[in-house]
């Protein structure tokens, strides 16, 4: 079966406060499930470097996001998008609307930030933040959808 190759992909933006871990895990995913419907990014409202224990745990799926960079929001400014998804509260206070978005959705994530503990029980921490952010995707991006699901 031959795929229509003339299928506009749905862009979408995810949008965290530090584009370090719940944005970049929600990127990959995307990419890796429904990269062939989907063209994904993610921006921070105060990026930094992404967290090695992102890396790490989405590594053990077999996604690499270790080439993933964190980007600014301002950089996607005057960009159009299909969906906007913030994935923290504090990046929904900051971005309530896009201007160049559709559709303008948020889905809160546990703040990795908070994650203490050693290094087994953040990574367990880790684990649990990634499989809730995978089982979310595939969800709701299961089929392009044009409609928000309540």
């Amino acid at each position: 079966m031959q795929q229509d190759t003339n299928i506009k992909k749905k862009r979408v933006l995810f949008i965290c406060t530090h584009n370090a871990v719940r944005s970049q895990i929600a990127e990959g995913f995307l990419r890796s499930l429904y990269g062939d419907r989907y063209e994904v990014f993610s921006a921070g409202t105060e990026p930094m470097r992404i967290n090695p224990y992102a890396i790490r745990v989405m590594e053990e799926l077999g996604i690499d996001i270790s080439e993933q960079r964190a980007k600014p929001l301002v950089r996607f400014l005057g960009d159009r998008f299909d969906l906007v998804v913030t994935v923290c509260n504090r990046a929904r206070e900051c971005c309530p609307f896009f201007a160049g978005a559709k559709r303008v959705e948020h889905k809160g994530f546990d703040d990795p930030d908070r994650f203490v503990g050693n290094e087994e029980q953040i990574l367990a921490k880790f684990r649990n933040l990634r499989d809730q952010i995978k089982n979310w995707i595939e969800e709701r991006f299961r089929t392009v959808v044009e409609k928000p699901q309540c």
